[in-house]
């Protein structure tokens, strides 16, 4: 088991990392009093709930099960959390535990924020995705239909528990989204990391667990710099948001339903290392390195064909990265060197888009 620290004055906390961790004591440590509301979805309830459930007895344990899909991250889905912490009436001091993945663990963490001002969350991650970056940090959101994550607060949790036996029972799909999310972290700052998943891509879609506990282990790190350097994203934290702002686009264009939220990240970011590209930026070679490792990854390479460079522009204009009326993008100098920047040529963006768009129909 390993431990790694999120590094936030009075508010920092720790990252577990290790097997069959949700029958241990880590979650009822970051417990202060006797009230605990498990907040999960229905396809991860009959798999793990009752492991956590066992840990806790003793205390008043409530639980919220929510429907499976980023199409229900809502305002409404929200309130069904706030009608059970009022009905089982919930303090203060209560604790709420998201045990899911990165939709649960959004919204757990915002109903956190907002209930009664605040009250603690622990993330327990149960997709690959959430266990490298959903879960650190503390981003917590719902979406809306005009934009993805435009409703939330920054919200940190008592602890993160990352159980990695869970990742078994992972469907491939969302196996390759969080490999999108740990692919990122190659790209945006650490070039050593980028190298070892060219070479370790197979034994991470095998899910060798050696192999799984290094990729986690070095993407939660390089997380937890990032914020502890800037908490509130003000500066560098935006890089974690490479082929985000491309990605969410194509989320909210197919309704949260279509796409996985790390399939559309890895198109979302061969995207923006073809526009550092045309900028002469990123040298072509390293746009075809990108492009063979997320296809070694299983992961889309280009947004749906159903998608228009005007829809693109449309949705883009929402991004939370929009300051002043100017669209700021995360683009990349090179393999691990990530910049966050509105200095680029406005056209060459729709160049790239009608180029993009095009090629797919």
């Amino acid at each position: 088991m390993q431990t790694l620290n999120v590094s936030l004055a009075d508010r920092s906390y720790p990252i577990y990392i290790g097997e069959d961790l949700l029958s241990s004591d880590y979650v009822r440590r970051h417990v202060r009093a006797r009230q605990v509301m498990i907040v999960t979805n229905e396809m991860i309830a009959p798999l793990y709930l009752e492991k956590v459930l066992a840990g806790l007895s003793g205390l008043q344990v409530d639980t919220v099960v929510l429907p499976d899909g980023e199409r229900f991250k809502t305002l409404s889905t929200l309130e069904t959390i706030f009608d059970a912490l009022l009905e089982k009436r919930h303090a203060r001091t209560t604790t709420l535990v998201a045990l899911g993945g990165g939709v649960v663990g959004d919204m757990t963490g915002f109903a956190a924020a907002c209930y009664q001002r605040g009250v603690d969350f622990i993330q327990i991650p149960t997709t690959l995705l959430a266990q490298v970056d959903s879960s650190v940090g503390g981003k917590t959101a719902v979406n809306h239909p005009r934009g993805k994550n435009m409703i939330g607060a920054f919200y940190q949790p008592k602890a993160v528990i990352i159980d990695t036996s869970v990742l078994a029972t992972l469907p491939e799909r969302e196996l390759g989204a969080g490999i999108a999310e740990v692919i990122k972290y190659g790209l945006i700052r650490d070039a050593e990391f980028f190298d070892w998943l060219e070479v370790n891509m197979q034994a991470l879609r095998e899910r060798n667990a050696e192999a799984l506990v290094y990729a986690i282990e070095r993407s939660c790190r390089n997380k937890a710099e990032v914020v502890a350097d800037d908490e509130t994203e003000q500066g560098v934290r935006a890089t974690l948001n490479l082929g985000h702002t491309f990605g969410h686009a194509i989320e909210t264009a197919t309704g949260y339903s279509e796409w996985l939220h790390g399939e559309a990240v890895g198109a979302g970011m061969l995207m923006a290392a073809a526009f550092s590209a045309d900028l002469q930026w990123l040298p072509e070679e390293q746009v075809t390195r990108i492009e063979a490792l997320l296809k070694l990854a299983h992961l889309p390479t280009a947004p749906p064909p159903s998608m228009k460079a005007g829809q693109f522009r449309e949705l883009m204009a929402l991004d939370k990265k929009v300051h002043d009326g100017q669209l700021r993008l995360v683009l990349l100098k090179g393999v691990g060197h990530s910049v966050v920047t509105a200095d680029y040529d406005d056209n060459k963006l729709d160049e790239l888009l009608h180029r993009v768009c095009e090629a797919e129909g």
